[in-house]
């Protein structure tokens, strides 16, 4: 099977724009991204981020859908523990009614954000962590209408009715959502731009242990990487000094919006701000089309990933459509040719 590559955007704000700067360009890259040929876009969850403007995916998925024609549209991915499972397969069920088979329900069981505004969120959400599979299970029979007879709310339906449903995804950078994706028998996606370490075993054992359902009858595994690239290496290094930058003020506690180019390359770095991204640059990809697919590969080979989705973030949004642009000639994407799953 050709390996899809897919997009997942958070978004980000950069410096000098507004929020709905991004938002204007999120919708702009999803077209094109529609347009080269992308398997999928993903829309991620972040709360009281200065640098990411989309605290919504479930909102931006409907919008983002009706911008495009054929691409999948989903959540990388709607942050589970704050939400009623009821009500998440109600929207979903709604997105999946007015664009039928290109909806993807990405969930995971990270805050998004920090531990206070998590508190101001919902209080309490991630103390009891044992109850993220029981939300996900709910979340799935409610979408199939599968919950247990014994369940209290068996009778209740999520609405609107439909023939078809969308796609589960549990997301994860560690083992606990592979082996709870495993064992319910759902499609994973494992973070490599969150944690490069590890991820490969995981994914191996998500797929050593899985149990067919009646949504899977076997695994499906995707890996998202961040990755930059540009005509020269030259160009792709220097494009990577805002992210370099970001990945140091998050390390140390500060969160901006994302620096220019010429921002970022006038900061004042010292030798340890220096480690501090060298280390962070474990968690990128970046230099030319040809230098990033062969790293890709490797990657997605260590995976065995059947997918790759792509996390790009410059200072400006014109080099991160372009980065797009260059890694789909590079890996010879054609719509006319795009798997449908």
């Amino acid at each position: 099977m050709t390996l899809r590559l897919s997009v997942l955007d958070q978004s980000p704000i950069i410096s000098g724009g507004t929020a709905a700067d991004a938002l204007r360009a999120t919708v702009a890259l999803a077209q094109r991204a529609d347009q080269l040929g992308f398997h999928r876009y993903w829309l991620a969850e972040h709360h009281n981020m200065r640098g990411l403007a989309d605290p919504c995916p479930e909102i931006l998925v409907g919008h983002v859908a009706s911008a495009t024609r054929n691409i999948r549209v989903g959540t990388g991915g709607v942050m589970l523990p704050y939400y009623s499972p009821l009500k998440v397969a109600e929207v979903f069920r709604m997105h999946e009614a007015l664009h039928p088979h290109r909806i993807d329900l990405g969930m995971g069981r990270a805050p998004g954000g920090d531990r206070l505004t998590a508190n101001a969120m919902k209080a309490q959400a991630f103390d009891d962590m044992e109850g993220f599979p029981r939300q996900v299970m709910e979340v799935v029979g409610w979408l199939d209408r599968t919950l247990p007879e014994e369940h209290p709310y068996a009778t209740v339906q999520a609405m609107p009715a439909g023939l078809s449903s969308p796609e589960v995804w549990l997301l994860g950078s560690s083992d606990y959502s592979g082996a709870l994706a495993a064992w319910l028998g759902l499609r994973f996606a494992f973070a490599h731009f969150i944690n490069a370490q590890g991820g490969d075993a995981v994914a191996r054992a998500y797929r050593q242990d899985f149990r067919p359902s009646l949504r899977e009858s076997t695994p499906y595994a995707m890996v998202c990487v961040f990755a930059l690239c540009a005509e020269t290496e030259a160009d792709a290094q220097r494009l990577a000094t805002s992210i370099d930058h970001r990945r140091l003020l998050m390390a140390i506690g500060r969160e901006f919006p994302i620096a220019t180019v010429e921002e970022a390359q006038a900061y004042a770095y010292t030798d340890r701000d220096r480690t501090i991204i060298e280390r962070e640059r474990a968690r990128a990809v970046i230099g030319t089309p040809d230098q990033v697919k062969a790293r890709l590969m490797d990657i997605a080979g260590a995976y065995a990933a059947d997918e790759l989705m792509i996390i790009t973030i410059t200072g400006d949004y014109a080099s991160r459509m372009r980065s797009y642009e260059l890694l789909a000639a590079e890996f010879g994407l054609d719509p006319a040719q795009r798997a449908v799953v």
